[in-house]
């Protein structure tokens, strides 16, 4: 019978843990059905991974199939990876996985299908950021950040995502957030807090300080990223691309120095039917700085950013400079580091970072 066969283990083929996973299959022709011959019309996105395609099941549901590249022995391990953790998932702010295909040498994901693609796709486009209205805005924030504790706290494993930025943010129907693609994503056990890497994996302007200089990371660093992503939010601006006639700083910095002389409402979103509140509005940018300090024990938890950002009239600790707060060249742009990975439009191979 072609189509979703019945549910199969799949941590005998890809776990060292010993642990069951249990996991819809669909075959291969049923997605090669879905996906039109994975026809370009049909493409939907591009990473270290491989190809997103979306398709259309025999039932109507509409799905997202992320594809392994045949070519990526990193993708096979982000695959093994991605299966193993998000498969015990389940949360609303997390994208789903409904399924796999393990079929020859073809492995790919299915996902739930997002229609409004991604978060990067309306914040930084002049046009589409109209659509995200102040408080669809915070809506997504505050989405984000109870996906992230849960990540963090609420599910059965402790999981440090490493690579939250805005791309990684899909949106619903209705715009909810969702956070996805778990690649590089690690599970913590017992009573770790922190690991230590010789490979920095990640994407520059949402890393944190200590794990881009030092290859360490926690849920600290993950905190580090969400403040990145809450000054994007609010400003509709990248950090690493960010410019000013003044000066050289990221977005990080300019936000910085805004806050200092009580001028930080001048970061908020100049589109003209941006209406805001206003005590949010200062409230997402203080909690933002504070995410983004310099030292991880500066930094709250998500527990603490959810209660932050929900709390209006609440006293807010004082933050300090930012992490990586300096001059830097005008020409920088986002780039991508990545494990093993060949170099695509979006992601570039670096030198190791070694551990100091």
């Amino acid at each position: 019978m072609k189509g979703m066969t019945s549910t199969i283990f799949l941590a005998k083929a890809f776990a060292n843990n010993g642990e069951d996973i249990e996991l819809p299959m669909f075959d291969l022709t049923t997605i090669t059905t879905a996906t039109k011959n994975f026809s370009l019309t049909n493409m939907i996105g591009e990473g270290g991974f491989g190809i997103v395609y979306k398709g259309t099941l025999s039932t109507g549901q509409e799905v997202a199939v992320k594809r392994l590249s045949k070519n990526s022995g990193q993708g096979l391990q982000e695959f093994k990876n991605e299966v193993i953790l998000i498969a015990k998932l389940q949360h609303r702010n997390l994208v789903r996985l409904l399924g796999c295909c393990h079929e020859g040498d073809e492995r790919m994901l299915i996902y739930e299908y997002m229609p409004n693609k991604s978060l990067d796709y309306f914040i930084f486009d002049q046009d589409r950021k109209a659509l995200l209205t102040w408080q669809k805005r915070f809506k997504i924030a505050m989405g984000i950040s109870r996906g992230l504790l849960y990540l963090h706290q609420d599910s059965r494993l402790r999981i440090i995502h490493r690579d939250l930025k805005t791309s990684n943010i899909l949106l619903d129907s209705d715009l909810n957030p969702k956070i996805s693609d778990f690649g590089i994503a690690r599970s913590f056990g017992g009573d770790q807090t922190e690991i230590k890497t010789k490979r920095v994996i990640g994407t520059y302007g949402y890393m944190s300080p200590e794990y881009a200089v030092d290859g360490k990371y926690s849920v600290k660093s993950d905190v580090f990223s969400f403040g990145v992503l809450l000054l994007e939010i609010v400003s509709g601006r990248k950090n690493r691309t960010f410019h000013h006639s003044d000066h050289h700083h990221n977005l990080l910095g300019h936000a910085w120095l805004l806050f200092k002389e009580g001028r930080a409402l001048e970061l908020v979103d100049d589109i003209s039917e941006l209406s805001f509140v206003e005590s949010e509005v200062l409230r997402c940018i203080h909690v933002g700085l504070l995410c983004v300090q310099k030292l991880p024990q500066d930094r709250p938890t998500m527990a603490l950013v959810v209660v932050m950002l929900s709390k209006d009239g609440e006293a807010l600790p004082k933050p300090e400079e930012p992490g990586f707060f300096v001059e830097r060249s005008c020409t920088e742009t986002e780039t991508s580091t990545s494990e093993e990975r060949s170099i695509t439009q979006n992601e570039v191979t670096i030198t190791v970072l070694e551990a100091r």
